[in-house]
């Protein structure tokens, strides 16, 4: 059944409380479930598939997610406008690291003994419980925002139907032999006790200061010689197995005087050594080739790897990857903590390629019993004791520290190391060329991200570690055996239950399978699980189809609607959702699984710093809303560079100033409207209804009015359908500020009658139609405020046809442009009379002089004959709203005193010209009115010998009014030039007068809140014996008040009795004072 709610009357009289009317746009929705209603209204139309980027229920949403948000109702909500069915539901990210840290802090959890200790079940029940905590503030916050989601059939990454998809992913990519193990050194989070992927690892770099050191390694065969290697870890020095240098390189041999030993250091690397090496006393001994140094042994550092690596290690090693720009020039090699130390032990048979080199520290990264003089020191924490005791045995030559950019644990925030560990990799490496081509088959908004940063990153893409050592996340669905000789990929629950012989596996996490056993086709006994889990981003990666628990539901419904039409996140995902989905979009079906992408840029706090709860550096969402509306700050985050990936520095201001400069202008014309109607009907008997196939005006104004909507129109869709959404908001602010200060100025008079009633009426369609075509138009960008205007001009509109539902804005179809009233004519001729009239409100700002003070003369100079014929059709709009009596359009430059002079852009002249720019920078001042005007005419000038071509300088008109007749003010926009009169002339002063008069009376008017509709008089009194002359003047200029007022002020003698009062109030115009009241008229 339909429900029948009714939108609250709208009461034109109280002040619009932004927040407070979406209270009740939120409200109307519910009672007419209108998300809902619009999803039934709109199925068996063309899909348009979209897939919502799932965030972590576990921390409250912020501007980010806000940003993000917006975006993708808005592209979302068009979609549905113009004639698509979207399938919106929201997604909840549930695995992996923000709610594993979550847990180990409150558990104080150290490692993987103290949750063997407590169980995975126990553990896994802890993080479930907090899975979903902010749930309620997300769906609150997502609702108070606008945004139209589906909540209750969301996905969520721990159900069962989700988990089960990702396993069909990931067995797909094992079939096709995408899928190994391999034992690689990888960032490591010692904090949350597992490896990251690369791109996890380069999320938050911070700065930090290192020790910087330079240890000596004395030669086997000569032990008064030493190497010298530099290095920022010296936590790694226990696990040393080598030094490398650079093949190629120039290294010396010296004698230090000081030390009375000999070192060898890259020649140019001096400067590590000694502060000054000019001053510093060594002798230069020998020098080698870094080839001639190989194979050269030195003593170990620590003795702890010794004997089991003594035949192998402990040798000079070569390599390309060394660098000369900063350090020794020599590298130490900890093949467990570094991927170039790990690639060149095994290319010079230190380790073998499948041995597990020295890794000396357990999982929560504290040193192991192997390093006996460390034992349960965190590595991070024992570079001070290790540089103490290198120090202490003449090992450590130079100690400094290095402020650097370091990889942090984008979850925990503590420093990350590099260890090696075995892992379960995707192959991503030879599949670049297919991502590169795939990504270049989408659109990027904007481009450069796309070709650049991304481009960039998938051009050299590595292999992606999917495997986390941790407990709460989708299982790998690997049974192994013991010696993983034999392995089986499941792919489904059913073929789980088939091949183990266990039924009824309702649940795919570790604590419900980890003990299910497959019975070996091989004699190798029972198969077991292997312990890793999926890292969270294989999860997100996945989400188009466990979203839809494809291949084994939705399969049509799915592959109908792949790639999705659109994405949206903010440019952190170009190394996370977008860069996963990209793999696994081309390793499944070999496209990516976007067409159309809007990255957006990050919003910080309004210093420029990133938004922190803990500094308190920006304010709460829920009380801007509270403040401005959501609406507002829709807009606000929409027409700013975030939306082209640039980053925003969030400033409350600029959403207040959204209402200022957007809504309130909206708002007052809507209820200028509502008005008028009113006006109407009090004078006619008759409700105006909107006629949307009324004869075409005749009004020059209306056809304008008409055609810039039909603009908005076109330039809406032309834009949408290139997600550029950062070109609306201009547009709209735009037509609003045409509607407001152009139409709605020019026209009151035909809106309150004054040409009779067939006038007002086309004058009241044409307002209407632009209000309705705003509302539709820009129902998308901004849902709250186009609905409450919509809901208070349904009355106007003629009844709903059958089968229409028109109770909601958000129901009604995006507009067609009217390509009747699209004229390209009437635009250009209103482009001319909009630049003349700025141009003379101006010069009236800059002389003081009020638009009420009439001027006798405007004088309009312009080159070409159309432009001053189009200012001619519209003179008397000109006329009136400058308030001149005589307009006079000319093309003569010598009776306007128009001149010409030239201008350079000097940095870009400079860079075609070089030397000969100061030849034009001193000869610019003497070309010559005459000279620029031909330049501009014939495109070269000559300036000091130095010839110039067009487009290298540009010609200025200007006016000298110098030998003009009377007081004229010129101004220009450089192409059209006018000239004002700006003489005050005593036989205008009283009608300049009457109109301030008039002033007051509106002023009044609208602060007693009267309405268009209410009839009143205006008494004026004043003191005794002062105020002849403006008595004088108000009686002089009757007409111009019944013109404007309908009712000509009267001496306050001519109140009666018992008139009632509605206000009163002391005005000044001029020197004059007066009391002036307004009375119900009788």
């Amino acid at each position: 059944m339909v429900s029948q709610a009714q939108f609250p009357d709208h009461d034109a009289s109280a002040p619009f409380n932004f927040a407070k009317e979406e209270e009740k746009v939120i409200e109307y929705w519910r009672e007419i479930d209108a998300f809902k209603t619009s999803l039934e209204q709109s199925k068996g139309r063309k899909p348009f598939s979209f897939y919502d980027g799932p965030p972590f229920a576990t921390g409250l949403p912020h501007y980010g997610h806000l940003l993000a948000g917006t975006i993708k109702d808005i592209v979302t909500r068009h979609a549905h406008s113009t004639g698509h069915y979207v399938d919106r539901r929201f997604g909840w990210d549930c695995h992996g690291l923000p709610v594993e840290h979550e847990i180990d802090k409150k558990l104080g959890i150290k490692g993987k003994e103290d949750v063997m200790k407590m169980g995975i079940a126990k553990y896994n029940e802890e993080c479930r419980a907090i899975v979903m905590r902010y749930q309620s503030e997300w769906r609150s916050t997502v609702e108070r925002m606008g945004r139209w989601i589906d909540f209750d059939q969301g996905y969520k990454t721990l159900d069962t139907s989700f988990m089960e998809s990702v396993w069909w992913v990931f067995k797909t990519l094992f079939e096709k032999g995408l899928v190994y193990k391999g034992l690689r050194v990888m960032p490591y989070s010692t904090a949350c006790t597992t490896p990251l992927s690369n791109f996890e690892a380069g999320s938050d770099y911070r700065e930090v200061a290192d020790p910087a050191v330079t240890v000596s390694f004395p030669l086997v065969e000569d032990p008064k010689t030493s190497f010298l290697a530099w290095t920022t870890t010296p936590w790694t020095l226990p696990s040393n197995l080598g030094l490398c240098v650079h093949p190629e390189y120039n290294y010396i041999k010296i004698h230090d005087d000081e030390r009375d030993a000999n070192f060898i250091i890259h020649e140019d690397l001096l400067t590590t050594l000694y502060k000054d090496p000019k001053k510093a006393k060594f002798q230069k001994l020998e020098t080698y080739k870094g080839k001639d140094l190989v194979g050269k042994k030195y003593e170990p550092i620590f003795p702890y790897f010794y004997e089991k690596y003594k035949d192998r290690a402990f040798r000079v090693l070569s390599d390309t990857y060394v660098t000369a720009d900063a350090g020794t020039g020599i590298v130490h090699q900890a093949p467990a903590f570094g991927d170039d130390d790990h690639r060149v032990a095994i290319a010079h048979g230190v380790i073998a390629k499948d041995d597990s080199p020295p890794c000396p520290i357990d999982e929560s990264g504290r040193y192991t019993s192997e390093v006996s003089d460390y034992v349960g020191v965190h590595v991070k924490e024992a570079d001070k004791a290790i540089q103490k005791d290198l120090k202490a045995r003449g090992r450590l030559i130079v100690q400094a520290q290095l402020v650097h950019q370091y990889p942090f644990c984008w979850r925990s925030g503590t420093p990350l190391i590099y260890k090696a560990i075995p892992s379960w990799f995707v192959s991503v490496e030879p599949a670049v060329e297919k991502l590169v081509k795939n990504n270049n088959a989408t659109r990027w908004v904007p481009p450069h991200v796309g070709e650049g940063r991304f481009g960039n990153w998938i051009a050299n893409a590595r292999d992606w570690n999917i495997s986390r050592n941790r407990y709460w996340g989708t299982p790998i669905p690997l049974w192994v055996s013991q010696d993983f000789e034999e392995v089986v990929c499941i792919g489904s629950v059913e073929e789980l239950e088939r091949l183990s012989g266990r039924t009824g596996i309702t649940d795919l996490h570790r604590d419900k399978i980890d003990d299910i056993t497959i019975p070996s086709q091989k004699g190798k006994g029972e198969l077991r699980r292997v312990e890793e889990v999926f890292d969270c981003w294989f999860e997100s990666g996945s989400m188009p189809y466990a979203q839809a628990h494809y291949p084994f539901e939705n399969k049509d419904k799915f592959e109908k609607s792949f790639p999705a039409d659109f994405i949206s996140e903010g440019l952190d995902q170009t190394r996370g959702w977008f860069y996963t989905l990209l793999i696994l979009g081309t390793h499944l079906f070999d496209s990516a699984p976007w067409k159309n992408l809007i990255v957006s840029g990050l919003v910080l706090a309004a210093d420029g710093k990133k938004m922190s709860k803990s500094l308190r550096n920006y304010p709460d969402p829920n009380l801007v809303f509270d403040k401005y509306g959501a609406d507002s700050v829709r807009l606000y985050l929409v027409n700013s560079p975030v939306v082209r990936a640039e980053n925003l520095r969030f400033k409350e201001e600029g959403v207040k100033d959204v209402i200022s400069s957007a809504f309130l202008p909206w708002v007052n014309s809507f209820r200028f409207f509502l008005g008028q109607a009113a006006l109407y009907k009090k004078e006619t008997g008759k409700d105006f209804v909107y006629d949307a196939h009324a004869p075409k005006s005749d009004n020059v104004m209306d056809r304008w009015i008409l055609a810039r909507c039909q603009s908005l129109i076109k330039l809406v869709k032309e834009e949408m359908d290139a997600y550029r959404l950062y070109t609306v908001v201009g547009r709209l602010l735009e037509l609003i500020d045409e509607l407001t200060n152009w139409y709605i100025r020019f026209n009151r008079r035909r809106l309150k009658g004054e040409n009779g009633e067939q006038d007002t009426v086309a004058a009241l369609n044409s307002l209407f139609e632009a209000l309705f075509t705003l509302c539709r138009t820009m129902s998308s960008f901004t849902p709250f405020i186009t609905e409450n205007l919509y809901q208070g001009l349904r009355a106007f509109l003629p009844p709903a046809k059958d089968g229409e539902d028109d109770r909601s804005v958000h129901f009604l179809a995006f507009p067609e442009v009217n390509e009747e009233y699209l004229d390209p004519v009437i635009q250009r001729k209103f482009k001319a009379l909009q630049s003349v009239i700025e141009l003379g409100r101006v010069v009236r700002v800059n002389q003081q002089l009020p638009v009420r003070i009439p001027l006798k003369e405007l004088i309009v100079f312009h080159t070409d004959a159309e432009y001053l014929e189009d200012v001619r059709s519209l003179a008397s709009y000109i006329s009136e709203e400058l308030n001149v009596r005589d307009l006079t359009l000319t093309s003569d430059e010598a009776k306007c005193g128009v001149r010409f002079r030239v201008a350079a852009d000097w940095p870009t002249l400079g860079r075609k010209l070089r030397k000969e720019i100061g030849k034009v920078r001193k000869g610019i001042e003497a070309v010559s009115s005459e000279e620029a005007k031909r330049y501009m005419a014939e495109g070269k000038i000559t300036i000091s010998g130095v010839e110039l071509v067009e487009g290298d300088l540009r010609v200025i008109r200007y006016v000298e009014t110098e030998g003009l007749e009377g007081k004229f003010e010129s101004n220009t926009d450089g192409s059209v030039v006018i000239l004002m009169d700006v003489e005050q002339r005593p036989e205008l002063v009283s009608e300049g007068t009457a109109r301030e008069v008039i002033n007051r009376i509106q002023r009044l008017r609208k602060k007693a809140g009267l309405v268009a509709t209410d009839e009143v008089d205006a008494f004026y009194s004043f003191e005794s014996g002062l105020g002849q002359a403006l008595s004088e003047c108000i009686q002089s200029q009757s007409d111009v008040f019944l013109r404007t007022l309908k009712r000509a002020p009267r001496p306050a003698a001519e109140r009666e009795a018992d008139d009632k009062l509605i206000l009163e109030e002391e005005q000044e115009v001029g020197e004059e004072k007066f009391i002036l009241s307004l009375v119900w008229a009788k």
